[in-house]
């Protein structure tokens, strides 16, 4: 009888054990076939085989208020949660973003001329708008309060910190909103404000508290040929796939990131993606539908965010799209018209202008919905929608000058996109301060 382990049943044991380990060349070829298209596609091939992560949805959208009977403190369950920076919680089943506007004596929150950083297209009433109530009304959620916005409170929170506004100019209108909340707060030796990198990254800096609230100009997120802050009217615009870390390593080790992109993807039905570089002397360029781009940009983002941001340190935010009103026979006005002139808001509370598409606030649900990224939605369009007193109409400084058709009928040249500060958009980081402390 032979041992157990002896050397000829051990060569045996050994060769047969080589030869179950021994890769198939079936096997073989798949493994290079998928690590090809790995490397192809890039970007897309981790979107279809990587992980799911869980987004704080818009579904969540409980909300604080002073009156809660809640039995334990705000701040325990929000340490549970370990959301940074949340200092409380909403109440269950309130949804910040459904209410109602009424009037506020009280405000604006601040005054226009006590704010020297609003740009000259926001500053209504120095450019001769004649009416300020579009400045008197607070948004009221249905059922609950909003916390009132607290500039101390938001100051020692940014203490050694970085906040960015990353995205086009209605994104560049919150981000001087937010500096207008906080600024006067601040000595005047100890503020500054600062453009960089030829225009494309804006920098308010609070030194006492080294604290930045910086913009940072991407309005497609990813790299396109708009992407020049100063000379950036491309009407034939054209975005290039897998590219969001052009601009994305400029947003690494920010605290607080809020996103926003929407109103240059309207361009059309159509919009065109590079697939190589600007750089290629031939340029490989398809045309996807607006909301097939528009999905391509939200996936690139949530992906950025998910290989970058840290969600134990850090909270990021998207702006859903801001609504214009170019057309007043949507809210049964006369055809032909728009904002011009328009000094009260609608009352409709089911009213969607056509100029804000229904199928991209769905793409922006489908893709949250299948993403655990932890990103905040700001759900302001309904709200604004509303709004069609608030925009900065004819009153802005007007980047040529205008000719004597433009003069004889104000509704040519009025801005229905942009909004007067104060107004509007301060509501937006009043809805951006609650999220970040009451989620």
């Amino acid at each position: 009888m032979k041992p157990p382990f002896s050397s000829s049943s051990s060569s045996s044991s050994l060769l047969s054990l080589r030869g179950k380990a021994r890769l198939s060349p079936y096997l073989f070829t798949l493994f290079l076939f998928i690590l090809f298209v790995a490397v192809l596609y890039g970007e897309d091939f981790m979107c279809i085989f990587g992980e799911q992560l869980q987004l704080y949805s818009n579904a969540d959208t409980s909300f604080f208020s002073p009156s809660s009977s809640s039995s334990s403190p705000q701040w325990v369950k929000k340490k549970e949660q370990k959301l940074p920076f949340a200092v409380g919680k909403t109440e269950e089943g309130c949804d910040v973003f459904s209410g109602r506007w009424v009037r506020d004596e009280t405000r604006p929150l601040y005054e226009e001329a006590d704010c020297p950083y609003i740009q000259p297209q926001l500053t209504c009433q120095e450019h001769g708008r004649p009416d300020t109530g579009y400045r008197q009304w607070r948004w009221q959620p249905h059922g609950c309060d909003l916390p009132k916005f607290n500039a101390s409170m938001m100051l020692e929170t940014l203490r050694g910190k970085r906040m960015m506004f990353v995205g086009d100019s209605l994104n560049r209108g919150q981000f001087v909103s937010f500096v207008c909340l906080l600024h006067q707060l601040i000595p005047e030796d100890q503020k500054s404000m600062q453009t960089f990198d030829h225009d494309s990254l804006t920098v308010f800096t609070a030194k006492e508290y080294n604290a930045t609230i910086e913009f940072y100009w991407a309005p497609f997120l990813l790299e396109s040929n708009s992407d020049n802050a100063v000379v950036h009217r491309i009407s034939d615009r054209v975005v290039r796939k897998g590219s969001i870390n052009k601009h994305g390593r400029h947003w690494k080790n920010v605290d607080i990131l809020v996103f926003n992109t929407y109103l240059w993807w309207m361009t059309g039905l159509k919009m065109k993606i590079l697939l190589g570089s600007f750089d290629d002397e031939v340029k490989e360029i398809v045309e996807l539908s607006t909301e097939d781009a528009y999905r391509l940009g939200m996936k690139s983002m949530l992906r950025w965010v998910k290989l970058n941001m840290d969600p134990k340190k850090t909270r990021v935010f998207f702006t859903s799209m801001s609504p214009s009103h170019q057309k007043s026979i949507d809210w049964g006005g006369e055809a032909g018209k728009n904002c011009y002139n328009e000094t009260s808001m609608i009352e409709d509370p089911n009213y969607w202008g056509s100029d804000s598409r229904k199928s991209i606030m769905q793409v922006i649900g489908e893709v949250f919905k299948k993403s655990k990224v932890p990103i905040t939605l700001l759900n302001i369009t309904q709200l604004s929608s509303y709004r069609k007193d608030a925009h900065t109409s004819i009153y802005k400084k007007q980047w040529s000058p205008l000719t004597p058709e433009q003069l004889a009928n104000p509704v040519s040249y009025a801005d229905c996109v942009h909004w007067c500060l104060p107004g509007l958009q301060d509501t937006w980081n009043e809805l951006l301060f609650a999220k970040l402390f009451y989620p």
